[in-house]
């Protein structure tokens, strides 16, 4: 079970530790209070401060709260993404727990998107919103978190797998 996929449960852990760990350091380093979860989208502006420019105009370092998913879609709040986080993590711990030993790349991709869907779905749970920091002013792309990035990197390492290995037959041995 946890010997079948070392990988995925190595990823999975160090992610969801790296990610609310950023997010804790965010939250001390603001001077900002965590408004309460029913807050409506319009009122969490007033919480987001700009932190620190790590290189000004192209990368600074932003507290928002953010009640859509990754990126800031579906931001007018929907309820029905905690529970998408929810069922996305349950689905890929029952497929790393009693799934076919799968190949590296799938381990970490998986593992890897598991700690994004914990990490912001922790805090949905918690709080009715995400904690998103990393704001790449340069391009104007939304503000995200670490979570988001261990999603996007764990569907790209998916991507890597499903070219560099074989399809499965149904018993999870590689077919020829």
């Amino acid at each position: 079970m946890f010997s079948n996929n070392r990988l995925f449960w190595t990823a999975a852990l160090v992610g969801l530790v790296v990610d609310r760990l950023s997010k804790f350091l965010i939250l001390f380093l603001f001077t900002l209070p965590l408004p309460p979860p029913e807050t409506p989208k319009e009122e969490l502006e007033k919480f987001t401060q700009e932190l620190l420019p790590i290189i000004p105009g192209v990368f600074h370092l932003t507290y928002a709260l953010n009640k859509g998913a990754a990126f800031s879609l579906f931001s007018n709040g929907v309820n029905w993404l905690r529970w998408l986080s929810f069922g996305v993590s349950i689905a890929l711990l029952v497929l790393a727990w009693f799934g076919p030993r799968l190949s590296r790349w799938e381990q970490v991709g998986y593992g890897l998107i598991l700690s994004g869907a914990l990490g912001n779905g922790i805090d949905r749970f918690l709080w009715g919103y995400v904690v998103d920091f990393l704001n790449f002013k340069l391009i104007r792309f939304p503000i995200f978190n670490l979570a988001d990035t261990f999603i996007n990197i764990g569907l790209a390492c998916l991507l890597i797998a499903a070219f560099k290995h074989p399809s499965r037959t149904p018993n999870g041995k590689e077919s020829s």
